[in-house]
């Protein structure tokens, strides 16, 4: 080593002093990268540009302080920015109570935003309200807008039935504001709609000619307002207008009728089952004559019998059967002679009824 370091400087007579400048520029180099690096943590950590805008703007806040912020992963830009909002609005509010609602998941520059337009429209709104509020998922900036601009809701169109059975669709438009007391567990936009509907509906179904609703609509509007239907509500209802009135079907028309029909089927049904009942009777009595009619012809089936037992037996004579063949053959002349000017139709129907000798 010491052969070439020899060498290099019989070849090179500068060459240790060339090495030795190389050296010191290579140190000087990893020093500034070093400071470069520290220099970058510690703006990281301190932000100086946010300190000096917060003295520059009057709100005292030190360097420990936003050091904390870092180590506890608060953005300091995220508490110092609203705070020099806030102190410029004349709003008291302290790092503390930001850094609190920021680190409970809440939005601190909304709240601020929206203690700001309450101050400006001289509405009493405390920051621990404000942060409830923001906490419980509601857009207090909103609320507190809604509160200076009233919001107007327009409900769906309502069906409602007079006594008369006329059907009347209604659709109001309802005013409201916010309630900020009441913004935390408060019910939203959904239930006033309802609440509005049923009281249309209660009030039209409570007039004795739908005539009458549409010659004054304004007293459906006087009656749901007298109900107080914002009460546990997140809003204060100021006015409900009556937007269009429009006539619909016949519902008591329609039900008479389908009342009727019903009525008609079943009365129907009913007919049908006497007529089932009247057809089976006619049967069992046509069986019913048969079976006489059987019992007949069994009966004079035995007549000549019994005549031939009584000639044996000498009960009668050979006169007295004579006698009683003249006396039928009588009668069967006489019939014929009653019913010689009798229609054909009515003699057939008069000699099937007599009944057989």
């Amino acid at each position: 080593m010491s052969l070439l370091q020899d060498a290099l400087l019989g070849m090179y007579p500068n060459f240790e002093m060339e090495v030795f400048d190389l050296e010191v520029l290579l140190g000087s180099g990893l020093l500034l990268v070093l400071v470069i690096v520290v220099v970058m943590v510690f703006l990281h950590f301190v932000p100086l540009g946010l300190w000096i805008s917060a003295i520059a703007a009057g709100v005292r806040v030190s360097i420990v302080t936003l050091v904390g912020m870092r180590l506890r992963r608060v953005p300091p830009a995220h508490i110092v920015m609203p705070l020099i909002k806030a102190n410029k609005a004349g709003i008291d509010v302290s790092v503390n109570q930001l850094e609190a609602h920021y680190l409970a998941g809440g939005n601190v520059d909304r709240v601020i935003d929206a203690l700001i337009a309450a101050h400006r429209a001289e509405i009493p709104l405390p920051f621990a309200r404000s942060a409830a509020i923001d906490l419980a998922g509601r857009d207090v900036l909103q609320a507190v807008q809604m509160s200076v601009n009233p919001q107007v809701i327009e409900t769906p169109v309502v069906s409602a039935v007079a006594h008369n059975g006329i059907e009347l669709k209604i659709k109001a438009r309802v005013t409201v504001r916010a309630n900020i007391d009441r913004l935390v567990g408060g019910a939203g936009e959904a239930t006033i709609i309802a609440r509005v509907g049923e009281g249309i509906v209660t009030t039209v179904g409570s007039s004795v000619d739908h005539k009458d609703v549409l010659a004054n609509p304004d007293h459906i509007s006087r009656t749901v307002l007298a109900k107080g239907l914002d009460a546990g509500t997140a809003f204060e209802i100021l006015s409900i207008d009556i937007a269009d009135v429009d006539v619909g079907r016949n519902i008591g028309a329609e039900l008479m009728t389908d009342q009727a029909e019903a009525d008609k089927r079943i009365a129907q049904a009913k007919a049908e089952e006497r007529r089932a009942m009247a057809v089976a009777k006619e049967q069992e009595m046509k069986a019913y004559t048969q079976e006489m009619s059987a019992k007949v012809v069994e009966a004079q089936s035995e007549v000549p019998h019994a005549m031939a037992a009584a000639l044996r037996e000498g009960r009668i004579g050979v006169m007295d059967y004579y006698n009683m063949n003249n006396i039928t053959a009588d009668t069967q002349m006489r019939e014929a002679i009653s019913k010689a000017g009798v229609p054909q139709g009515q003699g057939q129907a008069s000699s099937q009824d007599r009944p057989v000798r």
